[in-house]
């Protein structure tokens, strides 16, 4: 039976590994370890060792405590927002298209963003 805990670091892993642009393969290559095991971690089927937490974290250029954030949230607060955004395709997307933006006018889109969400 998996543990809520190990669900919840497999989807943190998976995410930031989305969001950095990298495969299974790619991370299995730089942690030392087969695809296949990447994909148990991030169905939260194995148990991340701390160890291997830690070579995960720094290939993928977070703090160990990224895995853990939101853990103990069941809603971030927000009306209208999933308790896991970043579960979601879209937002995911949406955040990696934003960073590509320069950043003049990323803080324009921002503001605009802001504006129109206080319409609405």
């Amino acid at each position: 039976m998996k543990h809520p805990v190990d669900v919840h670091v497999g989807k943190r892993i998976r995410h930031r590994r989305w969001m950095v642009g990298m495969t299974q393969q790619q991370l299995a290559e730089k942690v030392g370890i087969k695809f296949q095991q990447i994909q148990k971690y991030e169905t939260g089927m194995n148990r991340v060792s701390a160890s291997r937490l830690w070579d995960i974290s720094e290939t993928l250029g977070v703090p160990v405590s990224f895995f853990f954030e939101g853990l103990s949230q069941s809603t971030d607060g927000e009306e209208g927002l999933p308790s896991d955004i970043l579960a979601d395709k879209e937002a995911l997307e949406l955040v990696r298209s934003y960073y590509a933006i320069p950043e003049t006018q990323r803080r324009r889109l921002f503001e605009l963003a802001r504006v129109l969400s206080d319409v609405a």
